[in-house]
C-alpha cells in the first residue's frame, strides 16, 4: 500500500533530508493527526506540492502536528511529455468532475475556459473564487492520489486569450466530433515525424455541453491547434477530457 501523502511548506520540505526530524503542522498537520488519526510508527510523504518528496515514519503525533524521521528525500522526475486540460465552464459541476479526475490521471495543469456556449460564467470577483475553487480541488486530488506535483490552475480565459495562449503550446487538441482524424492518429503521425522524441507539452481543449462554435474553432486553428474526435460516441463534459488524458498518458508512454 503506497504511503499517505500531504503537503507543507516549500521551504521547510526543500532543506529536509534524511536522517533528520521533520514536523508537520498547518492544516495538514490537524488532517494527519486529527482526522486521519495516523500514529506512531506509520510511514507518511511529504511534498512540496512541486516534485520534492520527503518519505518517513512519524514518531510522535501531538495536538494538529506530526513529526516524522526522513529516511528518503529527493525529486521526483516531471514527466517528458506535460499535458494541460482545458476545460470549459460546465453547469452541474461536470467542470470540476472533469478537473478531479483529470488530476488524479496526472495533467500538470488546468485552464479554465468561457466558451461562448457556457452557460455557468465566472465575472468579476466570482473568477478568482471560481479558480481558487479548483485550486484546493486540484490539491485535495493531488493528495488522494499521491501525487508530489500539483498541477497549477490558470487564470479564466475567454476564446481570444486562449488563443494567445495557446499560441506558446506545443501541441493544442481540440476534441471535436466532426474532426477528420482521431486523437490516436494525431499522436501517431507526431511519432512518425519524430515530433515525440524531445520535451514538449500538450493542452486538450474541451468545450461545454452546446459544444464549440465554428468561430472558436477556427480562431483557434488559426494559432496551429488541430481537432480530433476520441471514438464513435460523444462524450460528456465531465468525461471527455479525462477520456482524453487517459489515452495520451498511454500514448505519450506517460504510463
Amino acid at each position: 500500500m503506497t504511503r499517505p501523502l500531504f503537503f507543507g511548506p516549500d521551504k521547510d520540505v526543500r532543506v529536509a533530508r534524511p536522517g533528520g526530524v521533520f514536523v508537520l503542522g498547518g492544516d495538514e498537520g490537524r488532517h494527519a493527526a486529527t482526522v486521519r488519526r495516523l500514529s506512531v510508527g506509520e510511514p507518511v510523504d511529504v511534498s512540496d506540492g512541486a516534485g520534492y518528496r520527503l518519505g518517513g515514519i512519524i514518531t510522535a503525533v501531538g495536538t494538529g502536528t506530526i513529526e516524522l524521521m526522513i529516511d528518503t528525500a529527493g525529486q521526483d522526475p516531471a514527466p517528458l511529455h506535460r499535458l494541460v486540460l482545458v476545460q470549459a465552464l460546465a453547469k452541474g459541476g461536470r467542470d470540476e468532475q472533469a478537473v478531479e479526475a483529470a488530476t488524479e490521471l496526472g495533467v500538470d495543469a488546468v485552464v479554465p475556459w468561457h466558451a461562448e456556449r457556457c452557460i455557468v460564467r465566472w465575472r468579476g470577483d466570482k473568477a478568482e473564487k471560481g479558480r481558487q475553487k479548483w485550486v484546493s480541488l486540484v490539491a485535495a486530488a493531488s493528495k488522494q492520489s499521491r501525487r508530489s506535483f500539483v498541477p497549477g490552475v490558470h487564470p479564466v480565459m475567454d476564446t481570444t486569450r486562449l488563443a494567445a495562449w495557446a499560441a506558446s503550446v506545443d501541441r493544442v487538441v481540440v476534441l471535436h466530433e466532426d474532426a477528420d482524424a482521431s486523437l490516436a492518429d494525431r499522436v501517431d503521425a507526431l511519432r512518425a515525424t519524430g515530433g515525440l522524441a524531445a520535451a514538449s507539452s500538450t493542452a486538450v481543449v474541451v468545450g461545454p455541453e452546446g459544444g464549440i462554435s465554428d468561430a472558436e474553432l477556427e480562431k483557434l486553428r488559426a494559432v496551429g491547434a488541430e481537432s480530433a474526435r476520441l471514438g464513435p460516441h460523444v462524450l460528456r463534459s465531465s468525461s471527455a477530457g479525462p477520456a482524453a488524458l487517459v489515452l495520451l498518458n498511454h500514448l505519450l508512454e506517460r504510463w
